[in-house]
């Protein structure tokens, strides 16, 4: 079974701590919702589990299937079966969807996929994702709109077939028809392989097409509380006040 362990983990951007002894383990199957207030360290969370060189692991391991990750390149973490879903893809003038798309999963599975297989599981995918065919033509999130962008990286998680997931606020800036759409997405992929899923957000809505089993609170950097699909109702009820106090009664 697949399974991503967070053990007392501590991350840095240059002088400044962002994560401060964070624990989570995700085994394929599951998924697991991690929110909290702006600052509290979730898109740190992802990067730093993605391997991003800006984030500085100090203290703490991060394992993937028993193997300690923390100084592998983030490719190797891909080839693994790692996955992030950026919060703000980046826009690629020049390089084709397809051509990426291709690319990236050639070089995730270290061999060379029969162009014409690889067009009819595109195809497929788009389908399932509701995207026009043309989509695969145009340049890499360039001129997209932000439903396009978030769409396209959901395709890139179905066509690339990871092992675990991260989903960084993959609802922001989508209108509730492109939510729904990104939603089935996430939950066919759940369908058809084994995989582990870690979706941040702030909001509940999300959570509401992409059922969790488990929610975690985060505030400065460590996790306050963990329960179930429950606490995202409340915190959509109630906001994150008094996520403060649980906090400061941790201390």
């Amino acid at each position: 079974m697949n399974k991503l362990e967070i053990k007392d983990l501590h991350v840095s951007i240059g002088d400044k701590e962002i994560i401060k002894g964070f624990n989570l383990t995700i085994k394929e199957g599951e998924i697991h919702a991690v929110m909290g207030p702006n600052g509290s360290g979730k898109s740190t969370l992802s990067y730093a589990i993605m391997g991003h060189p800006k984030y500085a692991i100090t203290k703490g391991e991060i394992l993937f299937n028993g193997q300690n990750i923390n100084e592998l390149a983030a490719n190797e973490r891909a080839k693994l079966g790692l996955f992030l879903c950026f919060q703000y893809p980046m826009e690629v003038h020049g390089v084709q969807v397809a051509n990426f798309l291709r690319l990236a999963s050639n070089s995730v599975q270290d061999s060379e996929e029969q162009v014409g297989e690889f067009r009819k599981r595109l195809k497929e995918n788009m389908k399932m994702l509701n995207i026009s065919e043309t989509f695969s033509t145009r340049y890499l999130n360039d001129g997209f709109s932000g439903g396009e962008k978030k769409r396209g990286e959901i395709l890139q998680m179905a066509v690339l077939k990871p092992k675990i997931a991260i989903l960084d606020e993959a609802d922001s800036g989508l209108d509730i028809d492109a939510l729904k759409i990104v939603a089935e997405g996430v939950n066919n992929s759940m369908r058809s392989t084994p995989l582990g899923v870690l979706i941040i957000t702030h909001y509940q809505r999300i959570l509401n097409f992409i059922k969790p089993n488990f929610v975690h609170i985060v505030v400065d950097g460590k996790i306050v509380q963990s329960g179930g699909p429950e606490l995202a109702e409340k915190l959509d009820g109630e906001g994150y006040g008094w996520t403060y106090e649980k906090e400061e009664a941790a201390v």
